[in-house]
């Protein structure tokens, strides 16, 4: 049989990194979120871009099915080996192989995780920006052109990666991209392979932009009465000029939880969280500015995090966030969705969002990245409850149509997968059928993570 024929010359090639064990298959086979589990045939650790492109070869040769696996945080299924075949488990390459202060740039393993790339980098002076909360793995990050807490000021993954190296579906390696800070030369095949989510190509390797430590951070919470309240004072920021770093809303039943979880004692109120980075100086202004239009908004509770472990603490109950959601409601499941809008259109976007929720009588706290108008529900669910899910899937639907009527997008940073799919033809029409013609381009075979992103295309040959 095709898939045992190709197995055999996997586990040829790696020896005891292949393996079969119903263990090893089961880890491989949940993801963060709703979706059921399903196995695949077997596990690969490869430990060199050679070995990806001998096993991707294989597997070409075979007709088999090959899904890459970073730090399975993924929140829409996109590692998921749906139609079975080879996990490509891409964690022992997790290397910084070179950093380069001077031109601001690291070149790194795609399963090295962007914690570890910063805890390399502190005695340079520099960091890597882009920050979704998990610590996921940044070729996981770049597959999902992932974004975060910081995108309001250092940009998303798209804006962060200079080059990367690729094993295409047939075995070839390609790089694409530069350490030049621009290029005009021919199609942007690095802009391609971000957000791809496995299916173009596996990232092996990825050169990445680099910022200043900055001299000074300063970090404040505060309240407020009503939604608009917290959105407008955002709006007011932005179109101020007021540099920030990170601005982050958390809702009323968002503030409950923290009080539950970490023995805060915020009112249970809208707020945000903000974050200013800079000079000395400069991040006293912005302070005191951002303050002045607070108050002008009716702001209240405004507590400044001025100790580098005040900070680290208001941080990570952000990124604490979801986990602290499930443990509120011991043995639930989430479906975490999330939406991009216009900024104007944020306010608006989020109480509708709220209505929906409390319509389908679930519970379901809202957080998000106001900065860009990207927010996230985080609907729980009784694991055995399948109305509760069918319910959060009809909210999940509702928010994401809504978004694309105000001129948004159905996914801001958590990207297609599986969850997604069936809403690319509401948000790109034709352009939907072109990105499965170039998918069909580069995997005509369609090995590389199949059944998500694109339309349906002929399954592999071994394909369950």
């Amino acid at each position: 049989m095709p898939l045992e024929a190709a197995i055999a010359e996997i586990e040829t090639l790696l020896g005891t990194r292949l393996s079969r064990t119903q263990a090893e298959r089961d880890l491989h086979s949940r993801s963060e979120t709703y979706f059921g589990p399903t196995l695949p045939d077997a596990v690969a650790w490869p430990e060199t871009t050679e070995e990806v492109s001998a096993i991707v070869s294989i597997c070409a040769t075979y007709g088999v099915p090959i899904v890459a696996w970073g730090a399975g945080t993924s929140l829409e299924g996109h590692a998921l080996t749906t139609h079975g075949g080879i996990c490509l488990n891409m964690s022992r390459m997790n290397r910084v192989l070179e950093v380069s202060p001077e031109d601001m740039l690291a070149v790194v393993q795609p399963g090295l995780t962007r914690e570890e790339l910063n805890t390399e980098l502190r005695a340079t002076g520099l960091f890597f920006s882009v920050d979704p909360g998990a610590n996921a793995s940044l070729g996981g990050m770049a597959g999902t052109r992932a974004s975060g807490t910081t995108t309001v000021r250092y940009g998303s993954m798209r804006d962060n990666v200079a080059a990367l190296e690729v094993v295409l579906a047939d075995g070839r390696i390609i790089r694409t991209g530069s350490r030049a800070a621009k290029s005009a030369a021919g199609y942007d095949l690095t802009a391609l392979m971000l957000g791809s989510e496995g299916t173009l190509g596996i990232i092996t390797e990825l050169t990445l932009r680099l910022h200043g430590q900055p001299e000074a951070i300063s970090s404040a919470v505060c309240a407020f009465d009503t939604l608009e309240a917290a959105v407008e004072t955002v709006q007011m920021t932005i179109q101020m000029g007021i540099p920030m770093a990170r601005i982050e809303f958390v809702d009323e039943e968002i503030a409950r939880v923290f009080n539950k979880m970490n023995g805060t004692a915020m009112p249970e109120k809208p707020h945000l969280l903000i974050e200013f980075h800079g000079s000395h100086d400069g991040v006293a202004e912005d302070s005191k500015r951002f303050g002045e239009v607070v108050a002008e908004m009716g702001g209240a509770d405004f507590q400044w995090a001025t100790s580098t472990e005040e900070r680290n603490r208001l941080w990570r109950m952000r990124h604490g966030a979801y986990t602290a959601c499930l443990a509120s409601r011991p043995g639930c499941m989430g479906l975490v969705t999330d939406v991009c809008v216009p900024i104007s259109r944020l306010a608006e976007a989020v109480a509708a969002a709220r209505a929906d929720i409390e319509a389908e009588g679930l519970i379901g706290p809202i957080l998000g990245h106001v900065g860009d108008g990207n927010f996230h529900a985080i609907l729980l669910l009784d694991r055995e409850n399948a109305d509760e899910l069918a319910r959060a899937k009809r909210v999940a639907q509702k928010l994401a149509e809504r978004s694309l009527a105000m001129g948004g997008t159905i996914t801001g940073e958590h990207g297609v997968g599986l969850g997604k799919r069936g809403l690319m033809t509401a948000e790109h029409g034709e352009g939907w059928q072109v990105m499965g013609a170039i998918k069909a381009a580069l995997d005509p075979l369609n090995i590389l993570n199949p059944g998500k992103v694109v339309p349906d295309l002929p399954l592999p040959e071994s394909a369950k």
